[in-house]
């Protein structure tokens, strides 16, 4: 069903609320249990559909998981146990699944085929294919390996020291995988910090892992020891309730057991930058990543610059910032943000046409975009064009948008937030009959 929002949402979003395990430590806490010597347990999986394919992949690799909910609990075989498929791997959305497990399949001794829909058949593999191949992997494909379908024939690794030509986590944590089970000291440089939830898990697992300043090294042959994992939740995913808490008229949440590890938490600020009413109290856990209750309210927002260093801290977070600086008093740059052409879609040319259909004045750059604020949004009808974050970043415009909003193809939010319009909802108890903008 589908109602005015505006009316609506003049009471207010209001309440406490969680939300879903961090996508990105779910999938390396399952790869790493799977390979590990022992019993894992993880608590707060994020059980979406990108995930999931992480575990699929891995019982055709042999390894026994079992997996409730949030809950789930691997037989960890040790590297040199896994099994070579007898079916290709599918990945189905999830790039992470296809970079960091390819970088594990590239030293065991079996074939191995991954490929995944038709968004991952665009999306670039030879950032990966090129230092894998220098350490001596055997890898071929679609454009000579560029694209899936990606083979991978696995054996000896050498290590290597490498410097990373993109700020990408995927392709330093594929390298760093791979370096496990090479001989000698592999060691990755980074041009720009970028989020390093795979260094924490790997000394979780017991695994040795150097750092001096941007370089990162491991050395080959260690093993992995099973652990118990608790996953916090994911700021990605939190950052569409930090945004609509503070553009939605009369709001105040909390959010509640958060990961705020510092590689992640770009978007908390910019919106400080912005303005916004936002407190952050630190919180203790079993967590190996830090975590806090975030409270965020209404607040008039101000015009931004985004550039440099912080954006791989929040590349993820740029739709939904996108979307804050519509309702921001002036002009909002974003810049150097040239990844996100090569994400789920072109998520710079596809926030745009979005947000222009419900009123927006953004021009798009090379690397970027250039929005104008303050901009009264109308509903209508949107296309999330299969990708998760434009689909929330749409439903929360629709909470201040005058009019109906459809969202077509919304069932993509399932890969990151399958609850998410379910949480959305629970900030609304008390509002006349209806259960938010209408998805198809």
């Amino acid at each position: 069903m589908a109602f005015n929002v505006l009316e609506k949402a003049k009471k207010g979003l209001i309440g406490t609320i969680t939300v879903p395990g961090d996508k990105s430590i779910s999938h390396r806490a399952v790869m790493l249990g799977a390979i590990a010597n022992g019993k894992t347990i993880i608590e707060g999986f994020l059980p979406g559909e990108d995930c999931m394919s992480t575990i699929a992949c891995l019982r055709q690799l042999g390894v026994h998981i079992m997996q409730d909910g949030d809950y789930v609990e691997i037989d960890g075989k040790g590297l040199e146990n896994l099994l070579e498929s007898e079916a290709v791997l599918d990945v189905g959305n999830s790039g992470t699944t296809l970079r960091l497990l390819s970088g594990i399949l590239v030293g065991l001794p079996f074939y191995s085929c991954l490929q995944g829909d038709s968004s991952i058949a665009k999306r670039p593999m030879n950032r990966i294919v090129e230092p894998l191949r220098l350490m001596g992997a055997k890898i071929d494909g679609r454009k000579s390996g560029s694209y899936t379908p990606i083979s991978i024939s696995g054996g000896n690794m050498e290590s290597i020291d490498y410097q990373l030509p993109v700020a990408s986590a995927q392709v330093k944590s594929a390298i760093l995988l791979a370096g496990l089970q090479a001989n000698g000291t592999t060691s990755v440089t980074e041009l720009q910090a970028t989020r390093d939830h795979t260094e924490r898990m790997l000394k979780a697992f017991g695994v040795t892992v150097l750092q001096n300043g941007n370089k990162i090294s491991i050395k080959g042959k260690q093993s992995l020891q099973a652990t118990k994992v608790c996953v916090p939740g994911d700021i990605s995913s939190a950052s569409f309730f930090l945004v609509a808490g503070s553009i939605v008229p009369n709001s105040k949440i909390i959010l509640q057991q958060v990961g705020v590890n510092p590689t992640r938490t770009g978007i908390i600020d910019v919106l400080k930058k912005m303005g916004a009413k936002l407190e952050v109290t630190p919180k203790s856990g079993e967590a190996f990543e830090p975590l806090a209750d975030i409270q965020i309210q209404t607040s008039p927002l101000k015009a931004v610059e985004i550039a440099g260093e912080i954006i791989p801290r929040l590349i993820d977070e740029i739709p939904i910032i996108a979307l804050a600086a519509t309702q921001a008093e002036g002009i909002t740059v974003i810049r150097d943000a040239q990844e996100l052409k090569v994400k789920e879609t072109n998520r710079i040319d596809t926030v745009a046409l979005e947000l222009k259909k419900m009123g927006a004045h953004i021009e798009t750059t090379e690397d970027g975009m250039i929005i104008y604020g303050r901009t009264p949004l109308k509903g209508t009808r949107v296309n999330s064009h299969g990708d998760h974050r434009i689909g929330m970043m749409l439903a929360i415009a629709s909470y201040i948008a005058d009019g109906e909003t459809i969202i077509e193809n919304s069932e993509a939010i399932n890969v990151s937030f399958p609850s998410f319009f379910e949480t959305l909802n629970t900030l609304s108890i008390g509002w006349d009959a209806g259960s938010g903008p209408l998805s198809q």
